[in-house]
């Protein structure tokens, strides 16, 4: 069970044979994205007489953006809505080696190439975790306002309209053919400080407008659980940075959060120290505060240079669909547990989405239903939710206490689960396991668990 479990945590099912025209290693320019891409318009879908499919994404980020560079290479007219153009999402900003392929990211908005990370238990235990990969292989630490800007730069290159607008609201249309109207503010550098009210009328509308989304208000799709990140940007001494030069950490222990991690990742000439938690949420600065000490001796003497705060959360909303709008990234729910990754997914469910929109509207000539934007769900679903499942489960397994998030430590020291969760989390496929590893793993597993609990037991002795 436990060799099972981990396996699932360690790996991802592999991405869907739909997506392969977006082969990880061809260039941008050589895409030709609607003669590539399989058209299968429904029956019913009207066609749109002397124009194109209106399509409007809410919110700039990964999702955003990669959704409008989807939709506008795909021959549907587009706008994407964003009101902070130079957003600092407080965001460890990690992303996965097959992100910079699969998405074609130029290596200059990469600000390190981590090759080593340490995972630091409670007792500050440190272990080395990175001895797997290979020469050519890294974690990326970008900054969300470069990587935000960049592809949204790059959607409008293809045609996409970038709306500096705060979105407010939106009409719902009067039948099934009948446009969305969206009302937001314009900021254009023409009307002042309090914006323009303007109006857009669409004929499809993509929320990717984060944790707190206006769009999923709008389509009632229900709240969630969610986390609260805080992070502080340190500009720490040159002699001092060289240790981060390639290196990450992330410290476990109640003191640094009691149901999720704190982390110290460097960026192009800061660290972005900080932490998270979905239970004690007033309780987050002096988590923060903990999370420096536990650095301490490694970022002392640096100077704050911007403090940020945001939701994460915790899982997918109930509704995340209805009619011809569709959520994404965050908006949706998109962030794993355990480790808190979401950059990919967001930029993932962007593009297939807005894939699926492109599909369903033959290239921009059809209208769309419900039904072109629930195959994006389907695909969606099959891919990641065990995934997003599994990784509940270890959450609730090794954040649990202290002496659990120890076995965990001590779990990651063991090389097999080195590579087993690089080579998943580098490539976000299935990594094909040995079956007597599996065994050992899962022995060492359990005896970690074992030691874990029968520490608890003595410290609650301790307590009485």
């Amino acid at each position: 069970m436990n060799s099972m479990v981990l396996k699932s945590f360690l790996g991802l099912r592999k991405s869907s044979p739909e997506t392969s025209h977006f082969a990880v290693h061809q260039k941008h320019a050589a895409i030709s994205f609607p003669q590539k891409l399989k058209v299968i318009a429904g029956k019913t879908s009207p066609k749109l007489q002397g124009r194109n499919l209106r399509v409007a994404i809410v919110g700039g980020g990964p999702a955003g953006g990669s959704a409008a560079e989807t939709l506008a290479k795909g021959g549907i007219e587009t706008f994407l809505i964003e009101r902070k153009m130079d957003n600092c999402k407080p965001c460890g900003g990690a992303i996965p080696l097959c992100m910079v392929g699969e998405f074609d990211l130029p290596l200059d908005i990469i600000d390190r190439r981590v090759t080593k990370m340490k995972m630091i238990s409670p007792s500050n235990v440190a272990v080395d975790i990175g001895r797997t990969l290979k020469p050519h292989e890294y974690i990326g630490m970008v900054r969300r306002e470069v990587l935000d800007a960049y592809l949204r730069d790059r959607a409008k290159e293809n045609g996409a309209t970038i709306i500096n607008g705060l979105f407010l609201k939106m009409d719902m249309p009067k039948d099934k053919n009948s446009p969305y109207v969206l009302h937001y503010s314009g900021y254009d550098g023409k009307t002042g400080g309090v914006g323009e009210k303007r109006t857009l009328e669409v004929d499809a509308v993509i929320g990717a407008d984060g944790a707190n989304s206006r769009v999923a208000k709008a389509i009632d799709a229900g709240d969630y659980e969610y986390a609260i990140a805080f992070q502080e940007r340190i500009k720490i001494p040159d002699d001092k940075m060289v240790y981060y030069e390639n290196l990450a950490e992330m410290y476990v222990g109640d003191d640094v959060s009691p149901d999720f991690y704190g982390w110290v990742f460097p960026k192009c000439d800061h660290v972005a120290v900080g932490t998270g938690t979905v239970t004690h949420k007033a309780d987050i600065k002096k988590f923060q505060l903990a999370t420096r000490k536990r650095a301490e001796d490694k970022i002392n003497r640096g100077k704050i240079i911007r403090v940020e705060a945001h939701p994460i959360p915790e899982h997918p909303r109930p509704r995340r669909l209805s009619g011809r709008v569709a959520l994404v990234g965050d908006a949706a729910g998109y962030v794993t547990k355990c480790s808190g990754e979401g950059i990919y997914f967001a930029a993932k469910s962007g593009r297939m989405c807005a894939e699926a929109i492109v599909e369903g509207s033959e290239n921009g000539k059809r209208m769309v239903n419900e039904g072109d934007l629930r195959k994006y769900l389907e695909k969606w679903d099959k891919t990641y939710w065990p995934t997003y499942k599994v990784l509940d489960v270890l959450q609730k397994v090794f954040y649990r206490s202290n002496p659990a998030r120890e076995a965990f430590v001590e779990m990651c020291a063991d090389e097999y689960v080195q590579k087993m969760t690089f080579d998943s989390y580098l490539y976000k496929t299935v990594v094909p396991g040995n079956p007597l590893e599996d065994l050992k793993l899962a022995i060492n597993t359990i005896g970690s668990l074992v030691r874990a609990n029968a520490i608890r037991r003595e410290m609650d002795k301790l307590n009485v």
